[in-house]
């Protein structure tokens, strides 16, 4: 299962120094902006005439921008 970039944002804030007081102090304002970021992908998807979500046919490259060896 694909995390959402949302998370990704979500956890990496969760784990940086500051973040987690943010965090902490902020947690209801997340959740309630992480929901209706959800919710408006899905009403964008059933549009008609959307285009089909975004897919990586040969997998993602390395963050580091190096080659797999």
């Amino acid at each position: 299962m694909r995390l959402p970039r949302i998370a990704t944002v979500l956890g990496g804030l969760l784990l940086s120094r500051r973040g987690g007081g943010f965090a902490g102090r902020h947690a209801g304002k997340l959740a309630l902006v992480t929901l209706a970021y959800e919710m408006w992908r899905r009403h964008q998807a059933k549009k008609p005439g959307a285009a089909p979500p975004r897919t990586q046919p040969h997998g993602r490259s390395r963050w580091s921008g190096r080659a797999r060896r």
